[in-house]
């Protein structure tokens, strides 16, 4: 299963992928025809976001994802986005940031700057900064293109089963089925660092990413969240080396 201040959201026209004609591909030159063809390794930040639109437009339609509507808790969300979203590694890029109303414990990103945090994970965060450090992990994905590459394995497989070029259509249906899959652990392990030096270049504390795994992992019940994610402790390891490396601890953070 990720930035008011929040930059304006870009909506394509149109967007036209460089995508084949359904036709049978040369048997030995499939993946080779398949990699030149997908654009998706290339798309700039306009398609990205433009097919990250399409995307949230069809969970939404679908049923899948049940959006919260303006209320103080989607403001308090986009208030606390916009900061760390000015700091993350790919800040020229819109966010949209969104509230799933759903009791569990968990938060999810897909390509293009779509942000998504359930009722249950505002109900679990102490403060805004541990909802900052949450926030960040997610577009640690998005600016790492993570939800992209794991649409071009996905669309690449397919195709090669079926022998056949992919629509833009095919693509929105693949990264919608996608939505809910867990990221690998290195994935993971490369959105907390990118979240880690995001926060160290915001006001909040670079800790409240560890110190909100921590709660986590002391909670009676496991949370949605850890299922889809590696080991608390090893983050949590991870991390404090990290700060301890980079002496991110030196940003105590001014907000809470």
């Amino acid at each position: 299963m990720g930035k008011g201040l929040l930059p304006a959201l870009l909506l394509a026209a149109t967007v036209t992928l460089a995508l084949p004609a359904p036709a049978v591909l040369a048997q030995g030159g499939v993946l080779e025809n398949l990699l030149q063809a997908f654009t998706l390794s290339s798309l700039s930040d306009r398609q990205e976001v433009q097919l990250g639109s399409e995307i949230n437009r069809q969970l939404v339609r679908s049923g899948q994802i049940r959006l919260v509507p303006a209320s103080a808790a989607l403001r308090r969300v986009q208030d606390v986005a916009a900061v760390v979203a000015q700091a993350s590694d790919r800040p020229n890029i819109p966010y949209t940031v969104q509230v799933v109303a759903d009791k569990s414990i968990n938060a999810f990103a897909t390509m293009g700057g779509y942000v998504y945090v359930t009722t249950g994970l505002l109900r679990a965060v102490d403060n805004d900064a541990q909802l900052a450090g949450v926030l960040a992990h997610e577009m640690g994905h998005i600016a790492a293109k993570h939800a992209l590459r794991q649409m071009k394995d996905a669309a690449i497989t397919q195709a090669g089963e079926a022998a056949l070029g992919l629509e833009h259509s095919a693509l929105v249906n693949i990264g919608a089925k996608l939505f809910f899959l867990r990221y690998s652990r290195a994935d993971e392990y490369e959105a907390d660092r990118r979240g880690l030096f995001t926060l160290a270049r915001t006001p909040y504390p670079p800790r409240s990413l560890p110190d909100f795994l921590r709660k986590l992992e002391n909670l009676p019940s496991n949370p949605e969240f850890l299922s889809s994610h590696p080991s608390p402790p090893n983050r949590v390891k991870k991390l404090e080396q990290l700060i301890a490396q980079y002496h991110l601890d030196r940003n105590n953070g001014g907000r809470l």
